[in-house]
């Protein structure tokens, strides 16, 4: 049998998702779309990236910087706020700092104004 026909096929088992996650219990379903939720809500840089489907030379290119760079930010666990913003800023994002307390949380506002001049 050749490649193509042995992916055929293969590809003739494969079931579409949809059709699996309907005969999944709802118990199983919440618990999926649960875990879904969680993994878009925390993301690292790179898998953020990924998911705005861009590359890192994308990214580069945009920033005006090399490639590598874009490797070693995303690597760091710690940078400037500003360094950060722009990052986001060029996926298209906005960065936003909260303070998160039992009581609930506050926008810290301080590093997303420009600081008036003295």
């Amino acid at each position: 049998m050749s490649t193509w026909q042995n992916w055929r096929t293969t590809m003739a088992k494969a079931r579409n998702f949809r059709e699996l996650e309907t005969k999944m219990p709802a118990e199983s379903r919440e618990r999926v779309a649960a875990r879904v939720k969680e993994t878009l809500a925390n993301m690292s840089l790179d898998q953020l990236r990924a998911a705005r489907e861009l590359t890192q030379e994308n990214l580069a290119e945009i920033l005006g910087i090399k490639q590598a760079s874009i490797s070693k930010m995303e690597r760091r666990t710690d940078m400037y706020i500003g360094t950060l913003a722009r990052f986001i800023e060029a996926m298209g994002g906005r960065l936003e700092i909260r303070a998160c307390f039992p009581e609930g949380s506050v926008r810290i506002t301080q590093f997303s104004e420009p600081s008036p001049t003295l």
